[in-house]
């Protein structure tokens, strides 16, 4: 029987940081400043809000984006993480949504359903899927 000696590194590894657009990363810290905003705000059921926002389009522009994140713990079930505006590191929540943000800007659709489908319960995907387009369309208008 052989012994196997176990290497320890001196120095911890740093850990590895996904590389997201310029874009991805504004969308991020825009919605980091509105999810502070939220805070102390009641939650929202996102088929309500979303029926609304349908209902107005006039009013709803920069809307998307507060009414996301009022509801997001609504629709991913677990309470969200979002660093405070400026943070070089991401959530795993804020990495979901840089992934969702990217998949649309590449016109991925079957990488964005699967992002969706693989975290959020079927009957409030939609809704997510709509807030998430919407305010990626929001920002290619800057």
């Amino acid at each position: 029987m052989q012994a196997v000696r176990q290497l320890h590194s001196e120095r911890p590894l740093a850990p590895i940081l996904p590389q997201f657009s310029e874009r991805s990363m504004w969308i991020i810290n825009h919605l980091r400043l509105v999810a502070l905003q939220c805070r102390s705000a009641a939650r929202v059921d996102l088929d309500q809000a979303c029926a609304l926002l349908l209902a107005d389009p006039a009013d709803a522009r920069m809307r998307h984006a507060e009414t996301l994140m009022r509801g997001f713990r609504q629709a991913v079930t677990k309470r969200p993480v979002f660093f405070r505006p400026g943070t070089d590191e991401l959530s795993f929540d804020e990495a979901w949504l840089c992934r969702l943000f990217e998949a649309i800007e590449r016109t991925d659709d079957d990488s964005f359903r699967f992002l969706i489908q693989s975290r959020v319960p079927r009957w409030t995907q939609q809704n997510l899927a709509f807030l998430i387009r919407s305010i990626s369309e929001e920002f290619h208008k800057f």
